[in-house]
C-alpha cells in the first residue's frame, strides 16, 4: 500500500482554488488557535474527486492511519463511549473483529441486507435498499479503564493515557465521561451517522454497554460554501490549526512514531481527546460586544486578530508585548503564544457544537464536543489547557464530561483494528 493510499483519498463535490480549500480545511473546527478551537482535520494530501452526489462520497477505510483524524470534517458527529463486556482477551479480539468488519462495511456502503420476514430486519432500514458510504468515519479509541486486569494489557497502556482528571473550571459528571471504548461516527447526513450507531450497537448487543452519547454538528453554510464556521458565540473559528497538508507536521504533532517512546504497538495511533463543554448562552448574549472580542481576541465579523484587517493575519505578538491590542489573557493568545514560532499548541483539533435541549434550570443546553488528536498528550492537549487555566472566557463555559482515549493505529493487509496491540500481548 502506498503512502497516498494510506492517507484517504476522499471523493467530493467540486475543487476549489488552494485558498478557498485552505479555509475550508482550517475551518472545520471551532475556538481558532485554542484548545476551545475546533479542528480541521483535513489532509492536504487528501485529493478531492468530483462526485455529482454526497451520499457517493466514499472515504477508504484501510490504511496506516484511522480514517476520521486528518480526514475533512464532515457536518455531522455522533460520539458514543462504551464498557467491553468481553471477560477474557479472546471475547476482546472477537469484539474488536466485529467491529472492523462492521466499520468496512457501513464506510464503504453497499446493498442492504435482505430482510428475512420471521427474523428481526438485519438492518433499520433507514437509509432504504442501499447503505451509501456518505463521507463515513468511524474512529476507534480505546480508554485507560480497557487496561486493567481484565485482559492483560496494564504493561502495554500507552504512558499518558489515563482518566480524564478535572482542571479547575470543570464540573465533571461521572456519568458522561470516560469509557473503555470511544467510537467517533462522522459523516455528511444527520441519518448516516444514526444508521451507523444503530447498526453497531445492534451488532454488538453482548460485546458494548453504551456509557454516553453526544451529537455534533458543523455550520451548513460554512460546509456548503467551503468558509470558515460561526460558532455558538458567534465568531469565526478555526484559523489557528496547522496544515494537514504537511506530512512532516502531521508525523510530528498528530501521529505516534518512534520519537515519542510509546508501546511499538501504537505506532500509527494518536491520542484524542473529548471534552464536553456547556456555554452559558443567555450570559454570553448580554455581554458587550467588546467585552466578547476583548475575551477571544479576535474581530467578531471578520475573524482579524484585533487590531489586524484579515482573519489569517499574524497577530504579531511581539509587537504588542503589554497586550494593548490582543489582551494578554485572550483566548486566542493563551492558547497560542507563540512563545517558540507557531502550534505551541501541539495538537489538531477536530470540534463539532451540540445542542441538547434544556438544562435542569431551563437554560439553553448548548456547546462544544471539543475533540483533538495529539502524538504527546502531556505537550499537546494538558500543556494548552494549562495555559488557559483562568482565562476570562471560563465565566462563559464548564466542562462536564469527555475523557482521554487513544485512537488506535489503522488496518492493512485485512486486519483488524487492535490487532498490534493484542499481538503484543502474546
Amino acid at each position: 500500500m502506498t503512502e497516498q493510499d494510506n492517507n484517504h483519498t476522499l471523493s467530493a463535490s467540486g475543487s476549489q482554488p488552494d485558498r478557498q480549500r485552505r479555509n475550508l480545511l482550517r475551518g472545520a473546527g471551532l475556538f481558532g488557535g485554542g484548545v476551545l478551537a475546533g479542528a480541521v482535520g483535513a489532509g492536504g494530501w487528501l485529493k478531492l474527486q468530483a462526485s455529482p452526489d454526497p451520499a457517493a462520497q466514499r472515504v477508504p477505510f484501510a490504511g496506516v492511519h484511522q480514517a476520521g483524524v486528518t480526514t475533512p470534517t464532515p457536518q455531522e458527529a455522533i460520539f458514543i463511549a462504551f464498557d467491553v463486556l468481553a471477560r477474557d482477551r479472546k471475547g476482546l479480539q472477537e469484539t474488536l473483529q466485529l467491529l472492523t468488519r462492521r466499520i468496512a462495511f457501513l464506510t464503504q456502503g453497499g446493498p442492504a441486507p435482505v430482510d428475512a420476514p420471521k427474523l428481526p430486519p438485519p438492518d433499520s432500514g433507514l437509509l432504504g435498499d442501499t447503505v451509501s458510504p456518505d463521507a463515513l468515519t468511524i474512529t476507534v479509541a480505546l480508554g485507560a479503564s480497557l487496561f486493567d486486569g481484565r485482559f492483560g494489557l496494564q504493561a502495554l497502556r500507552p504512558r499518558h493515557l489515563t482518566a480524564m482528571p478535572a482542571f479547575p473550571n470543570d464540573a465533571l459528571d461521572a456519568a458522561w465521561c470516560d469509557g473503555d471504548l470511544l467510537l467517533q461516527c462522522c459523516a455528511n447526513s444527520r441519518e448516516t451517522v444514526i444508521h451507523a450507531v444503530r447498526d453497531i450497537i445492534k451488532h454488538c448487543p453482548d460485546k458494548l454497554a453504551a456509557r454516553w452519547k453526544m451529537d455534533g454538528f458543523q455550520p451548513a453554510a460554512a460546509v456548503r460554501h467551503a468558509s470558515t464556521p460561526i460558532n455558538l458565540f458567534g465568531f469565526k473559528d478555526g484559523t489557528g490549526n496547522p496544515e494537514t497538508s504537511d506530512k512532516q507536521q502531521m508525523d510530528a504533532l498528530v501521529w505516534v512514531g518512534d520519537k515519542d517512546q510509546e508501546p511499538a504497538w501504537a505506532r500509527g495511533g494518536s491520542y484524542a481527546v473529548v471534552r464536553l463543554i456547556r456555554f452559558t448562552m443567555e450570559q454570553w448574549d448580554r455581554t458587550p460586544l467588546g467585552e466578547q472580542q476583548g475575551i477571544f481576541g479576535r474581530d467578531k465579523h471578520s475573524g482579524a486578530p484585533l487590531g489586524k484587517k484579515q482573519e489569517f493575519d499574524d497577530p504579531q505578538f511581539a509587537a504588542d508585548p503589554h497586550g494593548q491590542q490582543v489582551p494578554l489573557d485572550s483566548h486566542m493568545r493563551r492558547a497560542e503564544p507563540r512563545l517558540h514560532g507557531r502550534h505551541d499548541a501541539r495538537l489538531l483539533r477536530r470540534s463539532y457544537s451540540y445542542s441538547l435541549g434544556l438544562t435542569k434550570s431551563g437554560q439553553l443546553d448548548m456547546g462544544l464536543v471539543f475533540v483533538s488528536f495529539q502524538a504527546n498528550l502531556q505537550t499537546g492537549f494538558i500543556a494548552t489547557q494549562q495555559r488557559l487555566n483562568g482565562e476570562p472566557l471560563e465565566e462563559y463555559i464548564k466542562p462536564f464530561g469527555g475523557g482521554y482515549f487513544f485512537a488506535l493505529p489503522g488496518v492493512e493487509d485485512n486486519g483488524w483494528l487492535g490487532q498490534s496491540l493484542l499481538a503484543a500481548a502474546g
